[in-house]
């Protein structure tokens, strides 16, 4: 399975940190973001990786070079603007190749996440047998968290048949999923398109699996939220 980290986005809620530093590239405990996600990946034996990037894109480039120092292969979509969580994806497709792969967003902090569990997790949740309907099985996977403070309403409600835009309880997507490429194909190389635009289409049609994760989980979207990470564990409250 290969791998995706979605970090061409400005941060322009974490200004002025990413005035000269992309977000992917702020420190959480003495190490980029990004670097966490990549040695997270490693661990599991995923370490074909594609980085997409726009905003300072030489940077992340510069700074984490072919990806050998941490054990992977790293290979680099750049944009000249940036294309959106969707439009990101269409346009790396080939160099993800033509099986299912997981992808995450570079501004989650999520260090005790066990990516072995996406390398199988389209086959090992069809309900639909193999063979299958193809217009019945899951076109993605998506891992989801309680809802956070700031985003009280959630994403999607979990029931038996995977997501749904509608119905209670709701839970709040995490930034971590694995998908099949045709879920792109609408999709122009190029294009500007966002993954919740795809989400709500094919969980309408019951074609969104899911499940809760089970490991701290944040956001990094705020410069509070980074120093809430970074502050000393004696000042954290019990």
């Amino acid at each position: 399975m290969k791998a995706m980290i979605l970090a061409a986005g400005r941060g322009e809620r974490m200004m002025p940190l990413t005035e000269h530093c992309p977000k992917p590239l702020l420190k959480v405990r003495g190490r980029p973001l990004i670097v966490w996600h990549i040695l997270n990946l490693v661990k599991a034996g995923i370490t074909d990786i594609v980085i997409n990037h726009a905003w300072l894109g030489d940077m992340i480039e510069n700074t984490l070079g072919d990806g050998s120092q941490f054990g992977a292969r790293l290979q680099y979509s750049p944009e000249a603007s940036a294309l959106e969580t969707a439009g990101g994806i269409a346009q790396a497709l080939p160099l993800l190749g033509d099986a299912p792969f997981v992808a995450l967003a570079a501004d989650i902090y999520c260090p005790h996440f066990n990516f072995s569990q996406c390398l199988n997790t389209l086959e090992d949740n069809d309900m639909w047998g193999n063979p299958h309907p193809h217009d019945k099985r899951d076109i993605a996977w998506l891992y989801m968290t309680a809802n956070p403070p700031h985003h009280p309403q959630g994403d999607f409600a979990i029931n038996l048949m995977g997501l749904s835009n509608q119905g209670e309880p709701r839970c709040t997507f995490t930034g971590i999923g694995v998908y099949r490429p045709e879920m792109f194909a609408s999709i122009t190389p190029g294009e500007s398109a966002k993954l919740v635009t795809l989400f709500h289409h094919y969980a309408g049609r019951n074609q969104l699996g899911g499940e809760m994760i089970a490991c701290a989980w944040t956001d990094v979207g705020t410069p509070q939220r980074l120093a809430e990470l970074n502050a000393p564990l004696s000042t954290l409250k019990k």
